[in-house]
């Protein structure tokens, strides 16, 4: 048997190449959208992919069930399970629990776990060819190393009222009834690692066990005790803020992402066709320089997502592609970095991306305003906006700011002041720089606070800190 982990740290979502090199045929679960990774792994093993499936509706990326179906001739498959609610919208066979795909010696059985969402399926892998026991867990969102998928995103992303608490009860079934009822020996991998908004503590390690996790994770002590309430209450408690944008991969990934096909690289567009199309008002600007460069001058009103590494997180929290129809122009250093960029943006539905450019001669140029610690209380601010997440809000933040995290400023303008100037922040500089090119766009006068809440501490330590006896 192969067993392939194909891991984005982008976005830091695992998906598995599951292959019978006796037959051939491989399943793939948990795909992401652009599809060369999987089709490289499966040429350079000679096999074929037969099959294509998921653990559930995801939230965080666009799934790739349906476009490497339809690049190979794979069946796809979904779960069929959650109520009339929670069916996908697409054609696919529809899997229940204890179905199985069958890939020669190899069997994909699926285990209905829900709690993350209604539908969620995990995956029993047996490698018939070594043994008639499950080997494997491929758990999606259900368990992951270190902690358990969140119940709540249906309340915070997708629109639910009150989802989270019967979520979590039936996480706690999914325990009990599914994952402790396996052998100890049963190697666990998870749909996330460490980095991932789906959980709020997820473990950096790659897989785990059963017998590891039910002797040393948090919730242990919970299901021995029969504790449903205080397990509830302890997964309920902290979790990350969502991304606004989950609600929009929530919706597509259930209605079916649209197909793309095969891409040709994003062309490289003349200094004329740059300006003419930003003149017109017929793309949109992206600079995809580290933050740190874009503060030393960029083109004016152009978005700063830095890339490729981390282009779809900060592509998907400066840039909706439902509300801004217009293309995309990538100002990248060279063609390969802004394929590589386009891709990422990909898996998070940012589909049209027209071409990119080296240059920028001839555009309008700017520097991003900023303001240095000891600036700040003269700034005269209307808002102090901590970009940060709620946990590091509470852990420690500027008296007077405001926290709503980079991820949901541009789906929550409501909340901002129309007149006066913000000044916006994250630790070190990247969110905000992020944050700040989205909010310029629509319209908001925003500085930035340099190098972020790290360099307000440490000007803080030094002003507090004592003088002392003798010194000059």
């Amino acid at each position: 048997m192969l067993l392939e982990r194909l891991y984005d740290d982008d976005l830091a979502q695992a998906g598995y190449f599951v292959g019978c090199q006796a037959s051939g045929e491989a399943v793939v679960v948990d795909a992401r959208r652009d599809i060369d990774d999987y089709l490289g792994l499966a040429r350079a093993h000679g096999m074929r992919i037969v099959a294509v499936t998921e653990t559930h509706i995801h939230a965080d990326y666009l799934s790739g069930t349906r476009e490497l179906a339809a690049a190979t001739g794979a069946t796809a498959y979904v779960s069929g399970e959650g109520g009339q609610d929670w069916q996908y919208g697409f054609d696919a066979e529809r899997l229940l629990d204890g179905d199985a795909i069958t890939v020669g010696n190899i069997t994909v059985r699926a285990s209905h776990t829900p709690g993350h969402t209604p539908e969620h399926l995990s995956f029993l892998v047996t490698d018939g060819a070594f043994s008639r026991d499950p080997g494997y867990l491929l758990s999606g969102d259900f368990v992951f190393a270190g902690d358990l998928g969140r119940p709540d995103l249906l309340d915070e992303a997708a629109g639910g009222s009150g989802t989270r608490f019967e979520g979590a009860r039936q996480l706690f079934e999914s325990l009990r009834r599914v994952f402790l009822n396996l052998p100890d020996h049963v190697q666990v991998l998870p749909g996330h690692g460490a980095g991932s908004a789906c959980g709020k503590a997820l473990g950096a390690l790659p897989a785990t066990t059963v017998g590891y996790e039910r002797l040393n994770a948090w919730w242990g002590p919970y299901l021995r005790a029969g504790d449903m309430e205080g397990f509830v209450a302890e997964l309920l408690d902290g979790q990350p803020d969502a991304h606004a944008y989950f609600a929009r991969m929530k919706r597509q990934n259930r209605e079916g992402p649209r197909v793309l096909g095969r891409l040709a690289p994003p062309p490289a567009l003349s200094d004329e066709e740059v300006g003419r199309s930003l003149n017109e008002g017929g793309s949109v600007l992206v600079d995809t320089r580290p933050h740190v460069e874009v503060h030393r001058g960029t083109v004016a009103g152009a978005l700063n997502i830095p890339g490729p590494d981390k282009a779809a997180t900060f592509g998907a929290w400066a840039h909706d592609p439902e509300s801004e129809t217009r293309p995309l122009v990538l100002l990248a250093d060279d063609g390969d970095t802004a394929r590589r960029v386009r891709d990422h943006l990909l898996r998070v539905g940012i589909d049209h991306v027209s071409g990119y450019t080296t240059s920028t001669e001839g555009l309008p140029r700017t520097v991003p305003p900023r303001v240095t610690p000891e600036e700040l209380e003269q700034a005269g601010a209307a808002l102090l906006l901590d970009v940060r997440t709620r946990g590091e809000h509470a852990e420690g933040h500027i008296p007077g700011s405001r926290q709503l995290s980079a991820g949901r400023v541009l789906w929550n303008l409501d909340a901002l002041p129309t007149d006066g100037t913000i000044v916006s922040y994250c630790q070190s500089g990247a969110r905000s720089s992020v944050a700040a090119s989205a909010l310029r766009r629509a319209g908001y006068d925003v500085v930035e606070l340099d190098r972020g809440y790290g360099a307000w501490e440490d000007w803080r330590r030094d002003r507090d800190a004592p003088v002392r006896a003798g010194a000059d």
